[in-house]
């Protein structure tokens, strides 16, 4: 197909997001004595977490709020649902959970064997990521992968967020890249798939869960280790 480029997501794709936020949610929850103050399991505490982060991302991404706003709002709406109307307990929450959270090192599977794949046969490896900047090479820098790519793309980089036109435009400008020759791998269907195939550019969805959807990926992946077979 005549890759040369590949612009990888880093969360939910490389970085598995959502057991490295459990693990930094257990500790908050021990740590803090949560279950004293009326949050009745950890479990339910991740669960609520991940549906105002998820909501909250969406709504970042489509600029309804700011990067501020974000990260202690996540907290607070949690808290909320367990009936602790305490903004000072969310912002000290929400400041130990964005200490923490870039430090934890769990990858998804065959994520380090598919970085040396594709190095070993010479592309040129980008990261694409609406995620914080100095959040995401904390990331980078703790798993060890940073040195994998030539440039990371960050929504503050770029003035832009995935799946608008000028994230992708400075990415392949930074790249020295062209659509015809890159494609984009991620887990998001809005920001990394139908982004990226706005854009012209084609696309892999990472969809570990199989997700059921409607839309036309170029390809659909449910393990990292399946990249062997399109790159």
């Amino acid at each position: 197909m005549g890759y040369k480029t590949i612009f990888f997501d880093l969360d939910h794709t490389l970085w598995d997001f959502e057991q490295n936020s459990f693990n930094t949610l257990e500790h908050i929850y021990h740590e803090h004595n949560l279950a004293d103050r009326g949050v009745d399991s950890l479990t339910s505490f991740h669960q609520r977490f991940k549906a105002h982060n998820d909501r909250l991302w969406a709504r970042y991404r489509n600029g309804f709020i700011g990067r501020e706003d974000l990260k202690w709002k996540r907290m607070w709406l949690t808290l909320i649902e367990f009936k602790i109307g305490d903004e000072r307990l969310a912002r000290d929450l929400s400041a130990v959970y964005m200490d923490m959270l870039p430090y934890q090192q769990s990858l998804f599977p065959h994520a380090l064997e598919i970085l040396d794949y594709c190095k070993e046969k010479s592309y040129d490896m980008n990261l694409i990521t609406n995620g914080f900047e100095d959040t995401q090479w904390k990331k980078l820098n703790a798993t060890g992968i940073g040195n994998y790519f030539s440039h990371v793309i960050t929504s503050e980089t770029s003035n832009s967020l995935k799946p608008h036109a000028p994230i992708f435009t400075y990415a392949l400008s930074l790249a020295m890249a062209d659509k015809e020759s890159s494609i984009m791998i991620g887990d998001s269907l809005e920001a990394d798939v139908l982004g990226a195939q706005s854009f012209g550019m084609d696309q892999v969805y990472f969809n570990p869960e199989q997700v059921v959807h409607n839309e036309q990926p170029t390809f659909e992946i449910s393990c990292l280790s399946e990249l062997k077979g399109i790159l």
